[in-house]
């Protein structure tokens, strides 16, 4: 089986924040840091996007948008949390409505720290979560081949 390469779409989700991370992020494709000469991408659209980029924390009103945004991307995906606040609820953790960070909801992979965490930190948490997309890449390729190797050995006999 072929598998395409292609660059790493990123759909960016606000959850409940100062905004902060979030100015952050879209420094990240500012011509400073110019993400985009790598090949990502940001998209509005869950079913193209390889990442889900998380800032603030998830609460009662958007935990089913997030895990609807989760559902809809295609296998297989890295979700990175992005400041303190994805990470564990940071300041907003003691509220009544705060359900805690990303990581209450769905699996995260690679988790950013920082109040607000900065563009080289967001860069770098992206850049691991290449890797462990990669992995899970060929995770899915092995998995593959080893079904048609299965199909091919009992078709023989």
């Amino acid at each position: 089986m072929s598998y395409i390469a292609k660059s790493p779409w990123i759909i960016h989700y606000d959850g409940s924040s100062c905004n902060g991370c979030d100015i952050e992020v879209l420094a990240c494709l500012t011509p400073m840091y110019d993400v985009e000469r790598f090949g990502i991408i940001n998209t509005g659209n869950p079913k193209h996007a390889d990442v889900f980029l998380v800032t603030g924390s998830v609460n009662e009103q958007n935990k089913d948008v997030v895990k609807q945004i989760y559902d809809q991307m295609p296998e297989p995906k890295v979700v990175v949390a992005v400041g303190i606040c994805a990470c564990s609820g940071g300041i907003f953790k003691d509220c009544y409505n705060i359900l805690g960070g990303v990581d209450s909801m769905i699996p995260v992979d690679v988790y950013v720290p920082g109040c607000a965490a900065r563009p080289e930190a967001i860069i770098d948490g992206v850049v691991k979560g290449l890797g462990v997309l990669q992995e899970k890449r060929d995770n899915m390729v092995k998995a593959v081949d080893a079904a048609e190797e299965k199909d091919e050995e009992g078709g023989e006999k």
